[in-house]
């Protein structure tokens, strides 16, 4: 990349020949580099292949289920069951049996029937209840007499449309099918369908299988002309699945509310809600209860840790652990939810593990999350697509999935799911809360969030030994009384940083230039941060820098060796171009368009008019501010004035200073001057002009009602200035004569009734000033 950005500035050949020679291989210790990785690479490619494989669960993991309930007694979920018995259509009156097979005669009789059967999903976390909601609907006596059937059959991880419908044939004809083809299986459920009230409930049902709906609609054909009042109920961990499968709004299970959660917890950990307990400890289980966010599952896990020992200590060790932290059993809360993480393919798995960076009840916005996943490298190509719409893709996926939940207009992450994420990348994830977690960073750290803490700066400083990090988010600030050489070291030796995050620091280090992979820097608050180092244009892998609450005086010229990057958003006072560096300088411009409102280009005398009218700085429409420079640079095909007038502002520029003009007369677009009309501005308010060799005083012929600023310098052999001159100033405020050696007096304005402030400086020779003028002086 410095090839890219620097060789057409190189012109010793040697260099670009030492740069090949190492590519392809001529030094021997590179070619048996070359040699190990290629055997590594293709090992890595077999391996890879596993990406793609859908993993299969063990039964011991996830164990088939059943319409039998596993729970004694079914806690707070009264107004949960009462809703979804009345989203199937279940009346609210009990039926006695002979009215039930009455109402079942007639509607065979009648068949009353309907075009597809109405599937309404039940979606939740895993642990969360979902199957125990599902068993006690089908031990509802107004559920069991309201349907001729209730079929459960438990899905889990393979959708097998064959074995559903054998389940479907038996269950409603009685007989067992003695068919293995599909077709001949769905005609005979066809003639089934209409014959009985049925409600199937098909518990656990992941996206493996699904293949994009196609086999669920596959199984669904059959259950047309079903008879009226028949059913489909759905449990499933994922929002996608809800949305592929249901005809009816899904229903989320939440957690327990707290009182009933609170007598369900003392039943995990005592076997009786009305058990005495110990004031202690009473207080100790309330305080553990919020971590796990209403979940029975996640009860009976920590209710099992808990009974081992009633006593205080070992209650206050699993309070304070994390959930992650503690070990669990494989049908524990954890480990359940590992589940749906393991079913994630491979670059998903990446994205949602690097989450247990952020903290707890984090707010996610996907185009910043896309954006980092990208600079992580952790978005791959696909075809022209830009990497950061991928990742949006990435995002959505998992917010179908579940991993996501809206949640007033902002993502964010169930904290169990988020203890689940913690588990997955506990070497690679850390979070530093306070100063006792500097000992349990992990060895191998590659991501690294330091909250608002009293972590004393100087204790940061042993974060330099974690060599391997790639993430540094601080929102602990790092200004006022932390010394500048934390962040030069740390710069200096966490040499793999591809993404930066700070509060607030004082200033970026020189030591920013070892960070050659560095993708992503965020600046939140800026304080007296306003230049950057020299050193930072050198970062060629950078794509987005954020800023935004920092005023930068001037960009470097150098800025535009970014060449990676994307976006930038500050506030920036101004930016300066060498005209020298032509090719450079184009670039610059044309890469922050829309970003500078003062722009600065210096050196003009080195450049043609040609060169000049390349940078087109009329269709520059976001200056507000021009500044061009000469210097004592010429090329041989320059001419000032030609030069001058190539360099066309944008019409609504508000502000133009020609610093160092050697032409003799002003370009026909100048204010004020006798150019054509479309050429010039008659509404600019400032203008500056420095070494015009009296040339303002020629041009100035039109009518500037608007200008309010004129400022003229260093201009040799201007001995008077007449006052009639300034009649065509009506609106001018402010007038500076700076520099004039040869100026003996100037003319009253008498035409100007607004001006108040007059600055007269280096006229050495001035003898006469008339009034009005003189009103202004400061």
């Amino acid at each position: 990349m410095k090839v890219r950005v620097e060789g057409e500035a190189i012109q010793l050949s040697p260099f670009v020949e030492f740069f090949h020679s190492i590519v392809h291989g001529s030094f021997n210790k590179v070619t048996d580099i070359q040699k190990r990785i290629g055997n590594v690479s293709s090992l890595l490619e077999r391996v890879g292949r596993l990406h793609e494989l859908t993993p299969r669960f063990d039964k011991t993991l996830r164990p088939v289920t059943t319409s039998f309930r596993t729970e004694r007694k079914i806690f707070g979920r009264q107004k949960e069951l009462k809703e979804v018995i009345r989203l199937l259509g279940v009346p609210n009156h009990s039926s006695s049996s002979s009215a039930k097979r009455k109402r079942t005669s007639n509607a065979a009789n009648n068949k009353l029937t309907i075009s597809s059967v109405h599937v309404l999903p039940i979606v939740g976390i895993g642990g969360v209840g979902k199957t125990t909601l599902a068993q006690e609907i089908t031990t509802n006596q107004r559920v069991k007499s309201h349907f001729d059937k209730i079929i459960w059959i438990c899905v889990s991880d393979e959708f097998d449309e064959e074995r559903f419908t054998k389940i479907l044939i038996k269950s409603l004809s009685g007989r067992e099918p003695t068919s293995d083809n599909l077709d001949d299986l769905q005609q005979h459920l066809v003639k089934n369908v209409g014959k009985k009230r049925f409600l199937l409930i098909l518990d656990d049902i992941w996206p493996a299988g699904l293949e994009d709906g196609q086999r669920w609609k596959k199984f669904c054909v059959p259950l047309e002309n079903v008879l009226q009042g028949s059913m489909l109920l759905v449990t499933t961990r994922f929002a996608e699945v809800a949305d592929t499968v249901g005809t009816m709004k899904s229903f989320a299970l939440e957690g327990l509310e707290d009182g009933v959660f609170w007598n369900f917890f003392k039943l995990c950990v005592f076997g009786a809600e009305d058990s005495e307990i110990d004031p202690e400890l009473e207080q100790i289980g309330r305080s553990i209860l919020p971590k796990l966010k209403g979940t029975p599952l996640a009860a009976k896990t920590i209710g099992r840790l808990l009974r081992k020992s009633l006593n205080t200590a070992h209650w206050n060790n699993i309070l304070n652990n994390e959930l992650w932290q503690i070990d669990q059993k494989e049908t524990d809360i954890l480990p359940a939810l590992r589940l749906s993480y393991m079913y994630l393919p491979f670059h998903l798995k990446r994205c949602f593990s690097f989450c247990a960076v952020y903290p707890k009840d984090y707010n996610f916005d996907k185009d910043s999350l896309a954006e980092i996943w990208v600079a992580e490298g952790f978005v791959e190509p696909q075809g022209s697509i830009p990497l950061q719409h991928i990742g949006y893709g990435y995002f959505e996926d998992l917010v179908n999935l579940s991993f996501f939940q809206e949640h007033r207009g902002h993502y964010v992450i169930h904290d169990l799911m988020h203890d689940m994420a913690q588990l997955v990348s506990k070497e690679e994830c850390f979070i530093l809360k306070n100063e006792s977690d500097l000992k349990n960073v992990p060895e191998n750290v590659r991501h690294l969030l330091i909250l608002k803490s009293s972590i004393k700066s100087s204790g940061l400083r042993i974060l330099c030994k974690y060599k391997k990090l790639r993430t540094l988010l601080c929102d602990k600030g790092l200004m006022g009384n932390t010394p500048d050489s934390m962040i030069e070291q740390w710069f200096s030796e966490l040499r793999s940083l591809r993404v930066i995050r700070c509060a607030s620091i004082k200033e970026l280090p020189e030591s920013i230039r070892n960070l050659k992979h560095l993708r992503y820097l965020e600046i939140c608050r800026g304080g007296n941060f306003y230049r950057f180092p020299s050193s930072f244009c050198t970062l060629y892998n950078l794509q987005i820098l954020y800023a935004r609450q920092c005023e930068f005086e001037i960009l470097p010229s150098g800025f535009s060796k970014l060449i990676s990057l994307q976006k930038f958003e500050s506030t920036v006072r101004g930016m300066e171009v060498d005209a020298a560096k032509w090719e450079e300088g184009i670039r610059f411009i044309e890469n922050f368009n829309e970003i500078i409102g003062h722009l600065v280009i210096y050196n003009l005398g080195a450049i043609s008019k040609n060169r000049a009218a390349e940078m087109e700085l009329r269709k520059r429409s976001y200056l507000n501010t021009l500044t061009l420079r000469w210097s004592s640079t010429r090329c041989s095909e320059h001419n000032e004035i030609e030069v001058c007038q190539a360099l066309h502002p944008p019409v609504s520029v508000k502000s133009v200073h020609l610093d160092g003009y050697p032409g003799k007369h002003l370009p026909s677009w100048f204010p004020g001057s006798s150019g054509p009309e479309d050429m010039s501005f008659p509404d600019i308010p400032a203008v500056t002009v420095d070494n015009n060799n009296g040339a303002v005083f020629s041009s100035l012929t039109e009518d500037l009602t608007s200008l309010e600023t004129l400022d003229m310098r260093s201009c040799k052999g201007i001995v008077s200035v007449p006052g009639d001159l300034w009649g065509n100033l009506k609106s001018l405020q402010t007038l500076m004569i700076r520099n004039f050696p040869d100026l003996v007096s100037i003319g009253g304005p008498t035409a100007i009734a607004n001006i108040n402030e007059v600055l007269i400086d280096h006229c050495w020779k001035l003898k006469e000033i008339e009034q009005p003028l003189r009103r202004g002086f400061r």
